[in-house]
């Protein structure tokens, strides 16, 4: 079979199962709503949980920060793109979240699979949760140690992996807050657990930071976890893009060593630092946009609760609707489009065969009226 021929059947094959992903171009957007061929939407599928995205300040940090050191780092972190900015956001998100060190990733998957390429080795075993993010997963199955996959947020599950104990070292990988399925990991419970193995715990709190502990500090910060290696990236509540991971001294110089994402990629630009720097304030002092949040989340829920919509047991703000079949998810999702209210079908292999569920994403940028509206567009997608 020619390369084409296989290209061709593996398009066919996504096709007839409804499961063929397409890009929407998009003329504008904020965390509330877009712009999409000339028609409005109120935005239910943005992750911009704080709707910094457009804050003035982050804004105004990243044009000062160009007009200054330039819109690109112009190398990797380890030749000359390792700027001033960098150092300072390093040293205040360490800070922040009571780590030695913090070093900065162009993405949250970047940061993971360096993490997990650098680290794991031959007869090593990794022990993932069962709905760990692609990423994690990934980095797991392509290094020489062993996977292992336990029952999700279920730590007798972990535990039976962790018994007995191997020659290798053990590393521990779940989530804060899931992406899918918005529920939070039992991170208390699992922290205890590795430790007692002699392994490390890494936490991937890519929606949690921010959002959820004090000043927005994260799951692990609520939970009172403090994990050895812990991801928090920067393209959901921080409004922006990129990621960091946190870690003690001695693994920091470690993966400056041998992480092969922050060693051959051209850093962060120095401007979107500054703009960072500025949506950690932000984030600090947004006691007032997770309020907001929280209760629209609360609206949301009661309002679900009276029209017995099959909501996921989740308090953040990921709101899941389960659906089931992927053709359903999508006439959902079109229907209510079509009333105004921009939803994404969340298909297999992101989600497990026949969960297709909409992803509802809840924000600190919506109003009681945006909440009242999609409740309303979801009655009358249904009943159609």
């Amino acid at each position: 079979m020619s390369w084409q021929h296989r290209i061709a059947a593996a398009l066919t094959e996504r096709q007839q199962q409804q499961r063929f992903r397409q890009r929407s171009l998009l003329e504008q957007s904020r965390a509330g709503w877009l712009l999409h061929n000339g028609k409005h939407y109120r935005n239910f599928a943005s992750n911009d949980y704080l709707g910094l995205s457009h804050d003035a300040r982050l804004v105004q940090a990243w044009q000062q920060g160009a007009e200054r050191y330039g819109v690109g780092a112009g190398a990797s972190g380890h030749v000359t793109g390792y700027a001033l900015p960098h150092a300072q956001l390093e040293a205040e998100l360490a800070d922040w979240l009571g780590y030695p060190c913090a070093l900065l990733f162009n993405s949250g998957y970047a940061a993971n699979q360096a993490a997990i390429g650098a680290l794991a080795k031959a007869g090593d075993r990794i022990l993932a949760d069962k709905l760990s993010h692609a990423s994690l997963l990934e980095a797991a199955s392509l290094s020489p140690a062993t996977l292992r996959r336990f029952a999700h947020n279920q730590p007798e599950s972990l535990q039976r992996l962790l018994t007995p104990q191997e020659a290798g070292e053990t590393l521990v990988v779940t989530e804060g807050v899931f992406s899918m399925d918005g529920d939070s990991a039992p991170l208390g419970a699992l922290h205890q657990l590795t430790q007692q193995a002699g392994g490390w715990l890494l936490v991937d709190d890519a929606h949690g930071i921010g959002v959820q502990g004090e000043q927005g500090r994260g799951s692990c910060w609520q939970q009172g976890v403090r994990p050895e290696l812990l991801i928090v990236t920067f393209g959901k509540a921080f409004g922006i893009s990129g990621a960091a991971l946190l870690c003690d001294n001695d693994t920091a110089n470690y993966l400056l060593q041998f992480a092969r994402h922050l060693i051959y990629s051209t850093a962060m630009p120095p401007a979107q630092a500054e703009a960072l720097r500025a949506a950690l304030q932000a984030v600090q002092q947004g006691d007032d946009l997770r309020q907001q949040l929280a209760a629209n989340i609360a609206r949301f829920r009661h309002g679900a609760a009276q029209l017995s919509l099959m909501l996921l047991p989740s308090s953040t703000a990921i709101q899941p609707l389960l659906v089931g079949e992927d053709s359903q998810a999508l006439t959902l999702a079109s229907r209510l489009r079509q009333r105004g209210c921009w939803v994404t079908a969340i298909r297999p292999p992101t989600v497990p065969p026949g969960t297709a569920r909409l992803r509802l994403t809840l924000t600190a940028s919506h109003t009681a009226d945006d909440i009242d509206r999609l409740l309303e567009a979801l009655y009358d997608a249904q009943s159609e």
